[in-house]
C-alpha cells in the first residue's frame, strides 16, 4: 500500500490527539505529521480532522479509515509477535464494548487483565448501540439478549445473567407489595422506550403487563436503574447489581424466560490474536467465578 505511513501517521495522530504526540511516537518531526496528513486528506479529498488549539478531532470519514487502521495495525502487531517468536506479547490498545449496564461486572475484569498486562491500554465503551467489528471499532464485544447473528463474527456464550423484579423501599412504602402476578397490573413499571425491545424480560413485561401500567419509559438501562432506584415502579435488574443495594426490594426473583444470555463477541479477523484470545480466556475464567 502506497499510502500506509500517512495512514498510520494519522491513526496515531488520533490515538494521542496531537501532531506532537503522534510525531513522538512514530520518531519523525512533526512536520512530517503535518505532511503527510495534509497528503492523505488531499488525496483522499475529504477532512480526517477538525483542527483546533488543543489538538485534532476525527471527523466522520476520519473515524471510518482509523478503525480500518485500528484493525490493520492489530493484524500487523500479531504477524510481527509470530515472526519474532513473541507470541505471550499483550500490548498496544485493546477496545471492549459491552451495555452500560454490565459494567460493574465488565470493568473489574478489565482491570485485573490490565494489572497482568502493563504495557495494555484499556478502552472500554458502552453503550446502546451495536459497535461494528468488521470496522475494528472493537476488539471484543460482551453482548446480552438473542444470540448476535451478524456476518463474520465469532459468537461464544459466556453465561446467563439472572434477572429479577426490584422496586425500592420507598415505592413499596407507597404503593404496597403486589402478592401475586395478578397484583402486577395494578402497579407501576419501569419500561423501555422502544416497545419492541428483544430483551427477554422486556418482551415478558409486553406480553404480562397492560402497556398503561408501563408508567416511565427511559433508552437507557443506566437510566432504568436510577428510576427503579428513585422509586418511579417496579423493574428489572440483574441479581448480582441488586444484591449490591440495601434500598431495594425483591418483587420476584430471577424467572427462567427472563434470564439474559452473555455472548463474547469477536470479529474473525482479529479472533485468534494475541491479545484477544487472552482477554477471551481471563473473562471465561473469571465468568467461572460467578461475577456475572
Amino acid at each position: 500500500m502506497d499510502n500506509w505511513d500517512e495512514i498510520r501517521t494519522a491513526f496515531q495522530v488520533a490515538r494521542m490527539g496531537t501532531v506532537s504526540g503522534a510525531a513522538e511516537v512514530l520518531g519523525v518531526h512533526h512536520a512530517t505529521v503535518i505532511r503527510h496528513i495534509d497528503a492523505l486528506e488531499g488525496r483522499l479529498g475529504v477532512k480526517l480532522f477538525q483542527r483546533h488549539a488543543r489538538g485534532y478531532n476525527p471527523t466522520e470519514a476520519g473515524e471510518d479509515l482509523l478503525r480500518v487502521a485500528q484493525a490493520t495495525d492489530d493484524q500487523f502487531s500479531q504477524l510481527a509477535g509470530r515472526i519474532k517468536g513473541r507470541g505471550s506479547d499483550v500490548s498496544g490498545d485493546l477496545v471492549v464494548t459491552s451495555l452500560a449496564s454490565l459494567a460493574d461486572q465488565v470493568a473489574p475484569i478489565l482491570a485485573a487483565f490490565q494489572r497482568e498486562h502493563k504495557n495494555l491500554t484499556v478502552r472500554y465503551l458502552t453503550g446502546e448501540r451495536l459497535f461494528r467489528l468488521e470496522y475494528g471499532e472493537a476488539h471484543v464485544a460482551i453482548r446480552s439478549g438473542t444470540v448476535p447473528d451478524q456476518p463474520d463474527n465469532v459468537v461464544q456464550p459466556l453465561t446467563d445473567l439472572q434477572i429479577g423484579a426490584y422496586a425500592s423501599k420507598g415505592y413499596v412504602a407507597e404503593y404496597g407489595y403486589p402478592e401475586t402476578p395478578q397484583d402486577y397490573a395494578e402497579h407501576r413499571f419501569v419500561g423501555p422506550e422502544d416497545r419492541d425491545s428483544r430483551a427477554p424480560f422486556y418482551i415478558w413485561l409486553r406480553e404480562n403487563i397492560p402497556d398503561s401500567a408501563v408508567r416511565f419509559r427511559c433508552t437507557d438501562s443506566g437510566v432504568a436503574e436510577a428510576a427503579i432506584r428513585a422509586g418511579a415502579g417496579i423493574g428489572f435488574l440483574a441479581q448480582s447489581e441488586a444484591a449490591q443495594s440495601d434500598d431495594l426490594v425483591e418483587i420476584h426473583a430471577p424467572r427462567p424466560e427472563w434470564s439474559a444470555p452473555i455472548w463474547l463477541v469477536t470479529h474473525v479477523d482479529l479472533h485468534r490474536t494475541t491479545k484477544v484470545q487472552a482477554l477471551l480466556r481471563f473473562i471465561k475464567e473469571h465468568a467461572a467465578g460467578s461475577l456475572f
